[in-house]
């Protein structure tokens, strides 16, 4: 539901009678809008009352910084007030500015696909220790296709930082469809072999490498550091076999219940807790 946009228009009494009959109609857009929240938010609720709710508060981009900040506290208040009136204190909401005109939408996806990845603890911890011991300034685990990270180091995420490694990711892909493809077209744009480095004009190096056929490390590297790229190539290493690891536990765990599954289908338990096979 878009609210930005709509807000923005709300200006001082003093507009002409056009303008005014506009910002009525657009706050009249922004109060339907949180009612729709409200009324969305409480039937979710009462069918689950664990799901987590990620509220996107789109069309950002004509609102000053100030602005901005303004209306997510606006929003963040008054939603958090019709579900204090409606006694449902205990829902959480976090609220995301998105536009489309810039990368923040997809930095929100990545901080609610994040909620959803119980490995994260881990993947967050192997970061750290990979850049700790390559001299790395910043590291990204990204998801090739959506240019989703799932996983990044502690260090605080600069948008900038995160625009230029979905930039590299999308100049990968499109120089390996041109000349990484074999001339039959067999093959992929992204495979095993696929790697990367982009000298910037600061001093600062963009190197990514393969992780799996899906994801993607991306890492800000100065260029005193890079210059010891063996090290950091070896400890890449080191960081791409845990991540299988991590991930070949995870699909053992998965296949492990779906085996238990299948078994509690074909078997009953007794009042006694003794199995028994469904005739």
């Amino acid at each position: 539901t878009s609210w930005g946009g709509s807000r923005s228009t709300v200006m001082g009494p003093s507009l002409p009678t056009p303008t005014r009959t506009a910002a009525r109609r657009g706050e009249d857009d922004y109060m339907e809008a949180l009612a729709r929240l409200h009324l969305t938010v409480t039937r979710a609720y009462k069918v689950n009352t664990d799901i987590n709710f990620e509220v996107f508060i789109h069309k950002v981009d004509g609102l000053s910084d100030d602005h901005k900040i303004e209306t997510q506290r606006d929003i963040h208040q008054r939603a958090n007030d019709d579900l204090a009136d409606a006694g449902l204190e205990k829902i959480h909401l976090s609220f995301y500015l998105t536009s489309i005109y810039d990368h923040s939408i997809f930095e929100a996806f990545s901080k609610v696909v994040q909620k959803l990845i119980p490995q994260l603890p881990t993947l967050e911890n192997l970061l750290n220790i990979f850049i700790s011991n390559s001299g790395i300034e910043k590291a990204f685990l990204f998801d090739v296709v959506s240019k989703i990270y799932i996983a990044t180091d502690s260090t605080p995420v600069d948008m900038q930082t995160y625009e230029l490694c979905c930039d590299m990711i999308d100049v990968v892909i499109d120089i390996s469809c041109i000349y990484g493809l074999k001339e039959d077209g067999a093959g992929t744009p992204y495979d095993k072999e696929s790697t990367a480095i982009i000298k910037l004009n600061n001093t600062t190096v963009l190197y990514l490498k393969e992780v799996t056929k899906f994801l993607a490390l991306v890492c800000f590297v100065r260029e005193e550091s890079f210059e010891r790229k063996g090290l950091i190539d070896y400890n890449f290493h080191c960081f791409r076999k845990a991540i299988h690891e991590v991930f070949e536990v995870r699909l053992k765990v998965a296949k492990s219940r779906k085996v238990q599954n299948q078994l509690q289908k074909k078997t009953g338990a007794a009042s006694n807790g003794t199995p028994r096979v469904l005739l």
